[in-house]
């Protein structure tokens, strides 16, 4: 139980990536983790497959401090995220504050959004590959890339690699 004692957030909202949510939800609980969905609201989203899933808490009642790590799935959910403000604002606070910050597929977008690419060097999926560079990072086509903090995968056929990295990062993390 390498998590144990560890709380994770991971950010939900419509049509998020079913696979990109539960692989990462499942995985860090096995590990001990305990894992909270943080929504904009408290209340059911459904993701692309039309699986429900509960948000326990609402962005704006999500505090930095209670966390150790965020994990932005994709999907068309990141679209959503991002037009809340608080969803960036969240993940800008938990990097400035150096936590672990997961992110998949479309999830750069929330990266996007928090403003907090700038000289690292990250991976998502193709299609937004412009909207990570205009931000300023290097966008590089690898299954997994670690820049400090920052965790990235491209696509679910990632995920392996995607949660063995957050969890390493994780049980490496104070």
């Amino acid at each position: 139980m390498k998590l144990k004692g560890k709380r994770i957030g991971i950010l939900i909202e419509n049509l998020y990536n079913d696979r990109e949510v539960w692989y990462p939800y499942y995985r860090v609980k096995e590990e001990g983790a305990e894992v909270v969905c943080i929504g904009p609201k408290r209340g059911t989203y459904k993701g692309k497959n039309e699986i429900p899933i509960e948000a326990d808490l609402s962005i704006n009642d999500a505090s930095v401090a209670d966390f150790d790590a965020v994990v932005i799935p994709g999907g068309f959910a990141p679209d959503l995220m991002r037009r809340t403000p608080a969803m960036a604002a969240f993940v800008g606070e938990m990097n400035k504050a150096g936590k672990i910050i997961a992110s998949i597929c479309h999830g750069g977008w929330i990266l996007v959004s928090a403003g907090i690419l700038k000289g690292k060097t990250v991976t998502s999926y193709f299609a937004i590959k412009d909207d990570i560079t205009n931000a300023g990072a290097e966008w590089v086509d690898e299954e997994v890339v670690r820049d400090g903090n920052i965790i990235t995968s491209r696509m679910p056929d990632d995920l392996p690699a995607f949660c063995r990295t957050m969890i390493e990062a994780l049980s490496q993390h104070q």
